[in-house]
C-alpha cells in the first residue's frame, strides 16, 4: 500500500547560495505535521507544513507549493547514480513516499493522506541553486533535470494531522492527461510540452501565467523557438 515513508521538516539555517536569505531545505524526520493552506506565496506563511521554515519566499511557499513529495524509489535510483546514500529528507521534500508514482501523478489529482488531510497535485518541483549547493554533485541540476523525475508540489485540500506510515490514496484524477513529467518539461524549455500544458489550462493561474510569458519570449518574431 503506497504510504507516508517519513515526514521531514526543515529549520532556518545560513544558504551559501543566496547571501543573506536562510534557507529550510536541510530537513529532519519527525513523527507527525500538520498541514494547512498557508496562503499567497508573498506575505502568506511560506510552509504548508506547520513548523517547516522557507526563507525565499520569492521562489517558494505558498499555495500552491505548500508540500514537496518525492519518492523514495526515485531517491533510491539516484543512490545508484550517485553511488552515495540519500537519506529522506535530503532533496527537500517534506513528504517521503513508498509505494505511490509521485512523477507519474497528473497536476490536479487528489491524495488522501491518513484519516483527515486532502492535498492535491499542483505542479512539478523545479531545481534550483540552493538545491544544487546542498548536493553538492557536479553539473547537480542538468543532471537532474535530465532525469526528469522531480516529484510534486502540493496544495493542501483539507487540512489536519499527518502521521509517520498513513496510507496514500489517490481519490481523483482529472481527465487532460497532463502528468508532472510533462509539466516539468515544460518549465525547464521544451516548447511543445509547454503548449500542451498551456492548453489544459491545468496549472494554477499563477503558473499558468508564468510558463505562458516564457513562450511568448520564446516565440516572439525574431527570436524563434
Amino acid at each position: 500500500m503506497a504510504h507516508v515513508l517519513s515526514l521531514n521538516v526543515g529549520r532556518s539555517e545560513p544558504n551559501p547560495a543566496k547571501k543573506g536569505i536562510p534557507t529550510g531545505i536541510g530537513k529532519q524526520p519527525v513523527d507527525a505535521v500538520e498541514l494547512r493552506a498557508p496562503g499567497p506565496k508573498h506575505g502568506g506563511l511560506g510552509s504548508g507544513v506547520v513548523g517547516d521554515f522557507v526563507g525565499d519566499q520569492r521562489h517558494h511557499g505558498g499555495d500552491f507549493q505548500a508540500v514537496y513529495a518525492y519518492a523514495r524509489e526515485e531517491l533510491d535510483a539516484w543512490e545508484g547514480r550517485l553511488g552515495r546514500q540519500l537519506p529522506p529528507g535530503l532533496f527537500g521534500e517534506n513528504l517521503t513516499t513508498a509505494g505511490l508514482d509521485v512523477d507519474g501523478a497528473l497536476v490536479g489529482e487528489r491524495w488522501q493522506v491518513g484519516e483527515d488531510v486532502v492535498l492535491e497535485v499542483a505542479g512539478p518541483r523545479i531545481p534550483c541553486s540552493t538545491f544544487a549547493s546542498r548536493m553538492g554533485e557536479r553539473g547537480w541540476v542538468r543532471r537532474f533535470t535530465e532525469v526528469g523525475n522531480s516529484g510534486a508540489y502540493l496544495a493542501v485540500v483539507q487540512p489536519g494531522t499527518v502521521r509517520l506510515g498513513d496510507p496514500v490514496e489517490v481519490v481523483s484524477r482529472p481527465d487532460h492527461g497532463i502528468g508532472v513529467r510533462l509539466a516539468f518539461r515544460a518549465f525547464t524549455g521544451d516548447l511543445q510540452a509547454a503548449e500542451r500544458v498551456l492548453a489544459a489550462r491545468c496549472l494554477n493561474a499563477q503558473d499558468h501565467e508564468e510558463l505562458a510569458e516564457t513562450v511568448r519570449r520564446r516565440t516572439a518574431p525574431g527570436l524563434g523557438a
